[in-house]
């Protein structure tokens, strides 16, 4: 375990040993607080679930699945959740449009399986194929910026092609029945539709998306519930810990919590390589690039500062 990362876990764990005492004496005196947790798919129940990491809980969870960062974010935006893992693209969208939320963990991942897939029989090989091509993905996700990078590595506009947005389900049905050309998605819908022999990869994330996600928290929650938000983080860090050390273990749980296939959970795990780490400066400035490049597409109306949008949450 490389010094960053310890220091990260050590962090984590005093955060949630520290301020859940000071919580205790309220959870006493008054019903148990309560964390409205969203997720996606393959997320972070499933994660906790499988390492038994929400045992001895000092508040109770109310989960939320959404199918992606989108309506997760909108939830946030409302109130409905408090919380909920968001890839770097969303977030800046979210932020952008004045959702009242901060960055609070961070984790890196292989960004190979967030790609643009065709049809196993299409005849697309390059990035550069997709001009003029009809390209399924969700507005202002991981799928839509690896979509802007990928064009942009071909010395393609956005223009270029024609992006329709369509959630995973609509949008993975559409490459089936031939309805668009290409599919920009994430994991676990990749490997779901590579095992499955109904679509192949013809760009990969690798070199064009930082393979960075956060856990995003609302402004609300983190000056109501911030002990039970540290609490929160310090028990996904440890599960994540955790998945590695028992691959063929968690893979099966996963496959079985998501309903999914063994085979695909397997491999999206494996190769995403998920590892959380501490907020620093060099999270800050990759996600700035991420920033200024959706600027640069036109799809931000003015720059966005984002070193403000990151809340390091203070040992307890």
């Amino acid at each position: 375990m490389n010094s960053s990362r310890r220091h990260f876990l050590n962090t984590v764990n005093a955060l949630g040993t520290g301020a859940l005492l000071g919580l205790a004496p309220a959870i006493h005196a008054q019903t148990r607080p309560v964390l409205k947790a969203g997720d996606q798919k393959g997320g972070l129940r499933a994660l906790l679930e499988a390492a038994d990491g929400l045992k001895g809980l000092a508040y109770d969870i109310q989960w939320t699945e959404f199918p992606a960062a989108a309506p997760l974010a909108e939830a946030l935006n409302a109130g409905a959740v408090d919380s909920g893992p968001i890839g770097d693209a969303p977030a800046i969208f979210a932020l952008a449009a004045g959702t009242r939320i901060k960055l609070i963990g961070v984790n890196r991942s292989d960004p190979y399986g967030t790609a643009v897939l065709v049809r196993p029989d299409s005849p697309l090989k390059t990035a550069a194929d997709l001009k003029g091509r009809r390209i399924g993905t969700n507005r202002g996700s991981i799928g839509h910026f690896v979509t802007l990078k990928a064009l942009a590595s071909a010395g393609l506009r956005p223009e270029d092609a024609d992006i329709r947005f369509l959630p995973p389900a609509d949008a993975k049905l559409a490459l089936t029945n031939g309805s668009v050309d290409a599919w920009a998605t994430w994991e676990p819908y990749t490997a779901m539709a590579e095992t499955s022999g109904h679509a192949r990869v013809l760009v990969s994330g690798r070199g064009l998306w930082s393979g960075l996600s956060y856990l995003a928290a609302t402004e609300s929650a983190l000056a109501s519930k911030r002990a039970v938000l540290g609490d929160f983080l310090q028990r996904v860090a440890r599960a994540q810990a955790w998945s590695y050390q028992h691959v063929p273990e968690f893979s099966a749980t996963l496959a079985r919590i998501i309903g999914i296939p063994p085979e695909a959970a397997r491999l999206q795990f494996e190769r995403r390589k998920t590892q959380w780490q501490p907020i620093d400066a060099e999270v800050v400035a990759v996600q700035q690039q991420t920033a200024d490049f959706y600027l640069k597409s036109g799809l931000l109306k003015q720059r966005l500062e984002v070193a403000g949008t990151f809340e390091r949450l203070a040992v307890g």
